[in-house]
């Protein structure tokens, strides 16, 4: 059975619990950080934060002038096709697997042996801009869904820690059956409503503003390439050759 999260940002209030609820189930440290004008703490995705809620806030193009603040459960997407696995196969087989149950993309300790140039290749090719480096340790790293949590029939930290029901996971066709009922909801007042890549991942967000209002990284075709293709399609082109190789093994 492959699972999914359905992440639904409307009914986001920005709590973070699924944030801290991450960091102490997988023992990470406290991170240090200043006050930066933000209420996003930290800044960005660390290798002690596999999660983090986004923040962002505009001045919205009406008559009353309003100013409208997104929040935004940032993580790995799982996605159904993962570049950075491909990309790390071609090094280092094993170092970036998928579990065929749950279609989780994890990252194991064999990362601790890629240079850190086959690092940088594995994070540009993430259209999320998710995967970070331990610079202690070497390992790569970023949510693994609760890979071991989910294996004893228990939801991930995040999805168990959510108070709003911002959170949600469970078989891939029932969240997206769920987010498409949401979706039909969420549109009769929010009519720029959709639903982020869902065929093409296994964390599948329901946004309800234009994806810029978010965060750079919401959508795949978010990050230009060279030449006329998008950052997906060039990916997509880029592990074919790859894949057929592997089928043909």
């Amino acid at each position: 059975m492959r699972n999914a999260f359905f992440i639904d940002a409307s009914r986001c209030t920005a709590c973070r619990g699924c944030q801290v609820a991450c960091k102490e189930w997988h023992g990470l440290p406290a991170v240090k950080t200043k006050q930066r004008g933000s209420h996003q703490n930290p800044p960005d995705l660390n290798p002690f934060n596999y999660k983090v809620v986004r923040f962002n806030e505009h001045l919205k193009d009406n008559d009353r002038n309003q100013v409208v603040w997104n929040f935004f459960p940032d993580q790995c997407r799982h996605c159904i096709e993962a570049p950075c696995k491909y990309i790390a196969d071609d090094y280092l087989e094993g170092a970036i697997v998928q579990d065929q149950g749950t279609g989780a993309i994890i990252y194991t300790d064999l990362t601790k042996q890629l240079s850190q140039s086959v690092y940088e290749e594995i994070r540009e090719s993430c259209p999320y801009d998710i995967p970070r480096r331990n610079s202690a340790t070497g390992a790569i790293v970023k949510c693994d869904m609760c890979h071991g949590r989910v294996r004893n029939g228990l939801l991930p930290m995040c999805v168990a820690t959510c108070p709003t029901g911002t959170m949600n996971f469970g078989d891939r066709e029932e969240m997206l059956k769920l987010a498409h009922e949401r979706l039909d909801v969420v549109k009769k007042e929010f009519p720029n409503a959709q639903l982020v890549d869902e065929d093409s991942v296994n964390a599948i967000y329901l946004i309800t503003d234009d994806p810029q209002y978010y965060h750079d990284y919401v959508v795949a075709d978010a990050r230009p390439v060279p030449g006329p293709m998008t950052r997906k399609e060039f990916f997509a082109k880029l592990a074919a050759p790859l894949g057929a190789l592997k089928s043909k093994a």
